[in-house]
């Protein structure tokens, strides 16, 4: 199984590092944080990663030009400068030709990649998320038994849920991709699964953290400096 990153955005809110590099190469104790996700995935067996790039791709590109690893088969592929996630994706359709995991270039957690990939499959779904309970600054899901059924864009307290990434996807999730390097993954193609009840979510109590501002990053450091890095599963 192949993992997918989206590591092109601009991380515009994380503008005091991401003017030098793009997010997902902001170092987290001496390591991108793209290469912590990395190793969380390859924990669970899974080395072959398509990393969909975009801005200021040659400093990933030339990051893994020096990249010594026996166990990782790694395609990087230019998804444009200005294209959104579900666009990212469609770019990289001949890259998948069976189920894969996909995951957004700057967010860690403990996810048992193992359970997420079982469920999805037991589920017989098109399409699985992770869903965390979210920091206020969250839009939540309504999720009824084991389904997504509506987005909000307000907190609704501790006992909300939110998009975590981690996802698992069905060949079949380009067919929801219609709208070009214009489609947002999160609107149309996801509100549609849900809709048709055909995104599950696998609920993650576990830890779970973006790196979205500067506070984040100093926050994953401490946690990674002090051997409190709850995502180190390696």
């Amino acid at each position: 199984m192949k993992a997918v990153i989206l590591a092109g955005g601009y991380g515009t809110r994380i503008s005091e590092e991401s003017h030098l590099k793009p997010k997902p190469m902001i170092e987290i104790g001496d390591k991108p944080i793209l290469w912590h996700i990395m190793k969380i995935y390859s924990s669970y067996g899974i080395n072959d990663f398509v990393i969909c790039c975009g801005y200021k791709a040659e400093i990933i590109k030339n990051y893994f030009e020096s990249f010594s690893s026996e166990s990782w088969n790694i395609e990087l592929v230019d998804t444009g400068l200005d294209t959104m996630t579900g666009g990212r994706i469609k770019r990289i359709e001949n890259h998948i030709d069976d189920t894969f995991c996909l995951t957004y270039g700057d967010g860690v957690s403990d996810v048992n990649i193992e359970k997420l990939i079982s469920f999805h499959k037991s589920k017989q779904s098109l399409a699985t998320l992770t869903a965390i309970h979210p920091p206020e600054r969250f839009g939540v899901l309504d999720i009824s038994g084991e389904y997504v059924t509506e987005f909000h864009e307000k907190h609704r307290g501790e006992s909300s849920w939110i998009n975590g990434g981690f996802f698992v996807f069905d060949t079949k999730i380009f067919d929801y991709i219609n709208d070009g390097d214009s489609t947002i993954l999160e609107r149309t193609p996801l509100e549609t699964l849900a809709k048709e009840q055909k995104l599950t979510a696998f609920k993650h109590n576990g830890f779970w953290y973006p790196m979205d501002t500067l506070r984040d990053k100093k926050y994953l450091e401490n946690l990674w400096e002090n051997g409190n890095a709850k995502w180190k599963i390696w």
